[in-house]
């Protein structure tokens, strides 16, 4: 019987990179998002308690058992701590960090009787260290790290594994969303904000690619990843390095 995971996020950019490398690892594969993107697919709002428990709910009713939790959904909001509204705040740790908690929490029950469990938390460089007009963002990655930790050694009993990875910038809709939002608040150019803001923490100056991401996510759930677990797996291009 396939093993089968639930991936958030999965309409676009990380996540359905994910998605797609899953099911061709010959997973079946449950993608949530707030708009579902393809058939099959589950519409929840993942800022709210009863998002997640629908969509570990719908995994379990489809399939029978859940064995991999992947949550990739997140966005950003710029703007310096003084400008920056409550309301992003708390929807930025609602998606990024009380999601993944949720999910961990309402497929417990099912994680425990699958012989081969993993939850990994789509983090990031910025769960590592910080930048500035980013406090959601960079408060939510942090936090995220520390959720793996303890998912993990709450886990062990049960031999299910918990990873954050965190990679540096990925080319996606919101790292391309980010360079207005970034050229206004350093007022400069976008191209600028590209080479001196975006990849200025990149030891190697490109963007990852969400495939890379997924080829990650694709070995840590395999047999190779059952001994990562409570960890920060980083592939950041050098970032955390200096």
């Amino acid at each position: 019987m396939s093993r089968v995971a639930l991936v958030t996020g999965s309409s676009g950019g990380i996540g359905a990179a994910i998605r797609e490398r899953l099911e061709g690892d010959g997973l079946d594969v449950l993608g949530v998002d707030l708009k579902a993107a393809r058939d099959g697919d589950v519409s929840a709002d993942l800022a709210t308690a009863a998002g997640n428990r629908a969509a570990v709910d719908a995994a379990l009713e489809r399939f029978g058992r859940l064995d991999v939790i992947v949550a990739a959904a997140g966005f950003q909001h710029i703007a310096s701590v003084a400008d920056f509204p409550e309301d992003r705040w708390n929807a930025l740790l609602s998606v990024m960090l009380s999601s993944p908690f949720l999910l961990s929490k309402y497929a417990w029950p099912a994680l425990t009787e699958s012989p081969d469990a993993r939850i990994i938390v789509i983090a990031s460089a910025h769960g590592l260290v910080a930048s500035p007009f980013k406090a959601g963002y960079v408060a939510a990655k942090h936090g995220a790290v520390g959720l793996v930790k303890v998912l993990g050694l709450e886990g062990a009993e049960h031999e299910i594994t918990a990873t954050a990875v965190c990679p540096g910038f990925v080319r996606t809709p919101l790292v391309e969303g980010q360079l207005e939002d970034q050229a206004k608040a350093h007022n400069t150019s976008q191209e600028r904000v590209l080479e001196d803001v975006v990849l200025a923490p990149h030891a190697i100056k490109r963007l990852i690619e969400p495939e890379e991401v997924a080829d990650v996510v694709s070995f840590l759930t395999g047999p190779g990843g059952r001994t990562f677990t409570g960890a920060a797996v980083t592939m950041d291009m050098g970032w955390t390095a200096r």
